[in-house]
């Protein structure tokens, strides 16, 4: 999905053992220019090639990144554009290959005709169900026995189960993958959903590289820093919020250790508080989550709008009894559940963190 992929149309709907969302993609506003050697030259040039021609339209104003010139495009042709340069006396700016266009917004002509129709196609986005069950089953004697605490052992069974089963969906919600090929399921193959993890590709930061910072000594510890470098990375290219930070024991505490050199003591207080729950960064207010099932080198950055786990209809977690066949009672606790991501590039995740 593209950097500038919003969801439009939230048109979603199950085919078979299938979760189809249809999302709709902005026009992108920004492009790169394409072009190493320039005439006269990168600061007076007035014909820019740029990497994708038909993003741009006659009357577009643009500014090169880092920069505050503003440049006209008068013309388009194919890949290249004629530009009025230093546009209403901006400031003069050197062009270099590979730099980023921003485009401001387009000035149309008075009482002139429509411009030519620009579109995208939506793209379908799925995921696969996956069925969690468990078996239950009490002999006539245990159910007839009574047990301090437990009203009935059939009850009791149940309840253990379903939380089972809600552990595990919470770690496939995490860490699930589905398979590579017949992802429909068969008689002989599986069906798993892919959980957040293996979803997110467009915001996979390593610490260290890139536009993520090392950690402290020029390690891999997490920091204040990676997280807002990752936080902005996000923000800059698509139209979420980051509001829910996900993470295991080891990065918590690297975490609550962003406040160690700002804790303030009262001599009467006989306490001490070294969790922190909520993180106000300038790109949003994120929760702290803790979770056992994240790798523990992983923190997770989620917009938690474009995330829902759900059951096929009519499939939620519940009990169904089974016939007897013997002097027990049968029977088996069952769900069938799916994540939905909208969205991939509004999430993102920070990898190869110190654990120790």
């Amino acid at each position: 999905m593209r950097p500038d992929a919003i969801v439009s149309l939230r048109q979603v709907n199950r085919i078979g053992n299938r979760r189809v969302s249809s999302v709709d993609t902005l026009l992108p506003n920004t492009d790169t220019v394409n072009q190493t050697t320039f005439t006269p030259n990168a600061s007076d040039a007035t014909a820019i090639t740029v990497a994708t021609g038909s993003r741009f339209r006659a009357g577009d104003q643009v500014r090169p990144d880092g920069s505050r010139e503003i440049m006209f495009v008068t013309q388009v042709s194919g890949n290249t554009l004629t530009v009025v340069r230093r546009y209403g006396g901006t400031a003069t700016s050197s062009l270099t290959n590979g730099q980023r266009l921003l485009i401001l917004g387009n000035a149309a002509l008075e009482g002139d005709d429509r411009p030519a129709t620009q579109f995208t196609n939506r793209v379908r986005r799925r995921n696969f169900t996956q069925i969690f069950t468990s078996s239950v089953e009490v002999s006539g004697s245990m159910r007839a026995a009574r047990v301090h605490g437990v009203a009935d052992e059939v009850d009791f069974q149940k309840q253990e189960r379903m939380r089972e089963m809600l552990r595990d969906l919470e770690n496939c919600v995490i860490n699930g993958v589905a398979p590579a090929a017949t992802q429909q399921g068969s008689p002989t193959v599986r069906r798993t959903m892919n959980g957040i993890i293996p979803q997110l590709t467009t915001n996979n930061f390593v610490i260290g590289q890139g536009p993520i910072p090392a950690g402290g000594g020029g390690g891999t510890v997490l920091s204040e820093g990676a997280i807002n470098a990752a936080l902005r990375q996000i923000w800059e290219q698509s139209a979420g919020t980051i509001d829910v930070i996900v993470c295991g024991g080891a990065q918590k505490r690297r975490v609550n250790e962003f406040a160690q050199f700002n804790r303030n003591l009262d001599g009467d207080d006989t306490r001490i508080i070294n969790r922190i729950s909520v993180y106000e960064s300038d790109f949003g207010v994120q929760r702290i989550l803790l979770s056992r099932w994240m790798p523990s080198d992983t923190v997770l950055l989620l917009d938690s709008s474009r995330l829902q786990v759900m059951p096929l209809s009519g499939r939620s977690f519940h009990y169904k009894p089974l016939a007897a066949t013997g002097d027990s009672e049968t029977g088996m606790v069952l769900g069938e559940y799916t994540l939905e991501l909208r969205n991939e590039n509004a999430h993102g995740l920070i990898r190869g963190l110190s654990t120790t």
